[in-house]
């Protein structure tokens, strides 16, 4: 598994806003381990923390903006796409102003300051969500479209259909992320003439100008809307060149719109908050259907983690059988509860039970309705994580094993007589002096019947 990352040290850039023309410093800062990314307001009280979380877009018009608790953040997805390209984790950006700055309209200028510092490898492995299966979402009312499939490599293919004589049909595909900063980076938002007077008599654009946006002239510009663009813009003078573009900007890519929104997809999928592992088809994206998505992701690797039910196969050559198991714990029928070891590392170990109607528990619990007591599952989880601790000590005959603490036990489903029961127990810490603590479950049938937080000690006895 890889491991986590972050930036090796702070660095700062400057800009403005597109939308609010207001200038604003941002700071790339290192974070710890499972942080994600993360937006400090260093410019309001108590310099509130907004994490690049899905459920936080409220607004999707001209860029995708986050609230949380009325504190806004806009248009992050560029900076964003910059830290998924880079290979990061984990990254505080602290803010002076609302909006992250423009630059040239791309990912290029966060790149660069990334490189300029560098990035270090943390004491944690990166959760990956591995996609196994179709996930789609269709935006009815424009026909956008967004699927994630089962793929080696996270790689995305955007296919944009502008509608228009002097932008129409593009692709662009990232084989992998690796691509990023070589293909995608260096590609600059764009906009239409319609759009553009649209936004200009809103207000909006302020920090605009022909060196961080691509203009497609796709209509007759009147003398009147020239003007407004010569304001606008600061310049003498305005033309069109003869690709349908304003002038001084040349394109880096005949596909160089593609490009941008497949880096807008990898910005804003980033607010799923976990890596992906698979191919995204993008077919018309924009930041509602990316966010929306995202959104559905989101939900989907949440609910996965709160019924997530690991799957052994049951026919492999056990680490340990009966004999083995009892080579290591004194535990002895009826009250040895455990038939095999699965798994076995320095941090982990996986159990089996078969639970069958001839145990003798289930004569007096309860007559008529056979229930496995819950203090007994309790029971076979802890000689499970016996097995782990007694496996440190070259002598385990020697030693008995004995409760500490038992915390946050919780029951969720009956073990019934034909069951077979899984226990996998992790250290939440490393063992020292004999004593273990550790995380352990039990599941039957697909579900988790039952948890708890255990605490152990082996004591020598001879």
């Amino acid at each position: 598994m890889a491991k986590q990352t972050t930036i090796a040290a702070e660095i700062s850039l400057k800009g403005v806003g597109l939308h609010t023309g207001q200038e604003v410093t941002m700071t790339f800062k290192p974070a710890p381990i499972n942080n994600g990314f993360t937006f400090v307001r260093v410019d309001l009280e108590g310099q509130p923390i907004i994490e690049a979380d899905a459920n936080y877009v409220v607004n999707t018009q001209r860029g995708t903006n986050l609230e949380k608790l009325g504190v806004m953040i806009q248009t992050p997805e560029h900076v964003l796409a910059a830290l998924v390209g880079c290979d990061l984790d984990n990254v505080i950006i602290e803010l002076n102003a609302s909006e992250l700055p423009i630059m040239d309209g791309s990912s290029k200028y966060f790149v660069e300051a990334i490189e300029k510092v560098g990035i270090v490898e943390q004491e944690a492995e990166r959760k990956v969500y591995v996609v196994k299966e179709v996930i789609s979402y269709l935006d009815e009312t424009t026909g956008s479209e967004i699927t994630v499939i089962p793929s080696d490599e996270y790689c995305v293919t955007a296919m944009v259909d502008f509608g228009t004589k002097v932008l129409g049909t593009q692709n662009a595909t990232m084989k992998g992320i690796k691509e990023f900063k070589k293909e995608i980076a260096n590609c600059r938002t764009f906009s239409f003439l319609h759009e553009l007077e649209s936004l200009l008599n809103n207000g909006l654009i302020k920090g605009g100008d022909l060196n961080n946006a691509i203009v497609y002239v796709d209509k007759e510009i009147s003398a009147e809307t020239m003007e407004n663009l010569k304001k606008a813009f600061n310049k003498d003078s305005i033309s069109v060149k003869e690709n349908g573009i304003l002038d001084n900007l040349t394109l880096h890519y005949p596909n160089e719109a593609a490009r941008h929104k497949l880096l807008d997809i990898i910005g804003d999928l980033s607010l799923i908050g976990t890596r992906i592992q698979g191919k995204i088809i993008a077919n018309k994206p924009g930041h509602y259907v990316n966010t929306q998505f995202a959104k559905k992701i989101a939900k989907i690797i949440k609910l996965e983690e709160r019924n997530n039910v690991p799957s052994y196969d049951i026919n492999k050559e056990p680490v340990m059988d009966i004999h083995g198991i009892m080579d290591l714990l004194p535990h002895r029928p009826p009250f040895l509860l455990v038939d095999k070891i699965l798994e076995l590392s320095e941090t982990h170990v996986v159990g089996l039970k078969n639970v069958t109607m001839n145990e003798d528990f289930f004569v007096g619990h309860f007559p008529g309705a056979p229930v496995m007591p819950g203090v007994l599952q309790i029971e076979a989880m802890a000689q499970t994580g016996g097995i782990l601790i007694l496996s440190t000590v070259p002598d385990p005959e020697n030693y008995l094993t004995y409760f500490m603490k038992i915390d946050n036990v919780k029951f969720k489903n009956k073990v019934l007589p034909g069951d077979t029961l899984f226990f996998k127990c992790d250290l939440i810490s490393p063992i020292r002096r004999g004593i273990c603590h550790m995380q352990a479950y039990a599941y039957a049938n697909g579900k988790l019947v039952s948890e708890a937080e255990l605490m152990a000690q082996i004591v020598k006895v001879k």
